[in-house]
């Protein structure tokens, strides 16, 4: 894939100076930011931005009427609007691969890396959208999404996507670590493992303390830098820097290096072309392996649960299709601009993330090495957050209330997930340094992912969407598949490398194809065929009696009226679906066919191909910043009138269940039963 060589550098083509008898970008030992600024960023500037979404929160309490019960801990009191809804999405959905992964495919394959990175990353957001409306309408007061595999399914059920629940959390975790500290060794020399524990560590001030509201808050002071970054890049590579500067000029020196380094299976050997066979292999992995990541997140299922009914399909919709404007134009900036440069950088740092910190350095020196590192770090943290709340809540809500302490109350249930919110960001450090000492790389991970959780996506979409899927098919589906996914994944490395089995052979594009594909579809084939032989006729209003353990009087989750009424909401999930499903047609399937007649882009057609680019990023990073600050107006202007609303009064889940009954107008109910095993 044009890996460059020391005797065929960059000097030959384009005479920069700096890379004279270099075959390697980051190989000199020299680093651009000096190690203390490196332990700043890590420290200092994680300090800040644990500071500052804490003050939000205690602003919002102040000012909004915001509660500490342990509901509003868990899911911000189901108050989340759009804005905010669409940037938790983008924040939590902007790993370190979403920025360094893109990039690499972008200077590995061309045009279609970005594109089928963004396409293949967006369409289950889009899709999950429709879940997200689901909880609402079938499940309004649970926690996490194994809350309903229990309560439908049993306990058996419940621990086996447990597992699966816990192995998505530590995938993700491992990922944005890998990465984040890798591009901090790199450009500071701070210790890739020193990174590992202090990365989570920057988290874990706001989220154990604001809890998801904290989360949301920090999540979008993230999104605006990570946009602000991203805008930066952008002009400098395609409008102000004097080695690129104009998108004619990215295009004719991309011209230059594709005939010195061609792309092996890309149409006349081109890096502007959608006929690439490696990109669409890429793309199929990276379509597959992504369902995973979203549906059996529990981060995922916290954003939804936490909106506001009116907000969830709005939010999830609008999050994903501004996130796609995150790999695909940042990486149609920085990989293809790295290529264009022709950079010397090898296939090891290309794996390892380092080809947007290689054309940060070269464009902006010491400056753009710093906002590569902070824009990294930014993006790391914001998907940390979400994932240290994600794990707390799952051991709080399905491993102690169920199997510890069923009377556990709300207080004590947000001590447990504050003390799980640290010990989960110590556990995350060491996985990551066991990941760094076994020499996997982040784009390794990447592609495995979708074999070991793929198995789970759809019995879990099933659970809320599906009534005759059973539990038997369900967990036996799951079970059976994944050591299925493995075992094809490891002997088509070994046919295509003569038994050879390493971490080369293994994170080759087919065997990683075949066991992404076995994962998500046999397991989905699996599941159709056993339900239909043991059936469950499951009625979804069961759902309705999840208990909670408090709720905010003036929000409670199934006090719903207006555009959060059930009504809507029936309307609502029809437009979900039609949506989700038309962008995820036009993203797949009807955009590259209307990109395969360009064959070769000619000047013209890559222009046009840039400016969709460009004009995505711009609009996408307006909405994120500015649409939240709108929402939050009213609390602004409290605020500034000095109207303190105060806290709202918390009842106990029985005294929930009266206010409920008395807002139906029914007789009050009794005192609910025991919660079903």
């Amino acid at each position: 894939m044009g890996e460059l060589a020391c005797t065929t550098g960059v000097t030959n083509i384009f005479q920069f100076p700096q890379y004279q008898g270099a075959c390697s970008f980051f190989g000199s030992g020299d680093t651009a930011l000096p190690q203390g600024l490196g332990w700043f960023i890590l420290l200092g500037l994680g300090a800040v931005f644990a500071l500052v979404p804490t003050f939000i929160v205690w602003f919002d309490r102040r000012y909004g009427g915001g509660t500490k019960d342990s509901e509003s801990f868990a899911n911000a009191g189901h108050s989340i609007k759009a804005g905010l809804t669409a940037c938790d999405i983008v924040a939590k959905w902007t790993w370190a691969a979403t920025l360094l992964q893109s990039s690499n495919v972008a200077f590995s394959f061309g045009v279609s890396g970005p594109f089928w990175y963004a396409a293949g990353a967006t369409v289950q957001v889009l899709l999950f959208a429709i879940l997200a409306v689901e909880v609402k309408r079938k499940a309004p007061t649970i926690h996490t999404f194994l809350e309903i595999i229990r309560f439908r399914w049993g306990t058996t059920a419940h621990i086996v996507f447990m597992v699966y629940g816990f192995l998505t959390n530590l995938i993700v975790t491992a990922m944005l670590i890998l990465g984040g500290a890798a591009v901090m060794e790199a450009l500071t020399g701070v210790s890739v493992y020193a990174a590992s524990f202090l990365i989570p560590a920057g988290v874990v001030i706001y989220t154990a303390v604001g809890g998801m509201k904290g989360t949301v808050v920090a999540e979008w002071l993230n999104v605006c830098v990570i946009y602000l970054a991203l805008l930066i890049f952008m002009f400098q590579v395609y409008a102000t820097h004097k080695d690129l500067g104009s998108i004619s000029r990215v295009y004719n020196q991309l011209k230059v290096v594709e005939v010195a380094h061609p792309v092996a299976d890309n149409m006349g050997g081109s890096y502007m072309t959608m006929f690439s066979k490696s990109g669409i292999v890429f793309g199929i992995i990276n379509i597959i392996g992504n369902f995973g990541t979203v549906f059996v997140d529990q981060s995922y299922w916290q954003g939804a649960i936490a909106a506001k009914p009116s907000a969830t399909y709005r939010g999830y919709l609008l999050g994903g299709l501004c996130w796609f404007a995150v790999p695909f134009t940042f990486a149609t900036t920085m990989g293809l601009g790295a290529r264009a440069l022709d950079l010397p950088i090898t296939k090891a740092e290309a794996n390892q993330g380092l080809v947007p910190a290689a054309l940060a350095v070269h464009l902006m020196g010491k400056g753009g090495a710093f906002l590569m590192t902070f824009q990294l770090f930014i993006a790391v943290t914001s998907t940390a957050c979400a994932e240290q709340m994600a794990v707390s809540t799952i051991v709080t809500y399905d491993i102690y209330k169920p199997y510890i302490n069923k009377n556990a109350d709300g207080r004590t249930m947000v001590k447990l997930q504050r003390i799980m919110v640290v010990v989960y960001a110590i556990i995350s450090g060491v996985v990551a340094v066991i990941l760094f000492k076994l020499n996997v790389s982040l784009g390794w991970v990447y592609l495995f992912m979708g074999i070991i959780i793929g198995s789970a996506v759809f019995p879990i979409a099933a659970s809320l969407t599906w009534a005759k899927c059973s539990a038997t098919a369900a967990c036996v589906s799951a079970i059976v598949t994944t050591p299925l996914a493995i075992m094809t994944w490891l002997i088509t490395a070994a046919k295509l490398n003569n038994g050879v089995l390493n971490l080369d052979t293994t994170g080759q594009d087919y065997p990683m194809l075949a066991g992404n594909l076995v994962a998500l579809f046999f397991s989905m084939i699996l599941c159709i065929v056993l339900s239909y032989i043991f059936p469950q006729d499951y009625d979804w209003a069961q759902l309705r009696d999840i208990p909670v353990v408090e709720s905010e009087a003036n929000a409670d989750p199934t006090n719903t009226e207006g555009e959060d009424s059930p009504e809507a909401l029936n309307y609502v999930i029809r437009f979900t679906w039609a949506t989700g499903g038309t962008l995820t047609l036009l993203l797949l399937i009807l955009w590259p066919i209307l990109a395969l007649p360009a064959k070769v882009f000619s000047q013209g057609y890559f222009t046009f191909w840039v400016i969709i680019a460009m004009i995505w990023g711009i609009v996408a990073s307006v909405i994120c910043i500015v649409l939240p600050i709108i929402e939050a107006s009213e609390v602004v202007f409290a605020a500034c009138k000095g109207n303190k609303r105060g806290t709202k009064p918390t009842l106990n889940a029985e005294e929930s269940v009266q206010g409920k009954a008395a807002h139906l107008e029914l007789p009050p109910v009794p005192k609910p039963g025991p919660v079903r095993a």
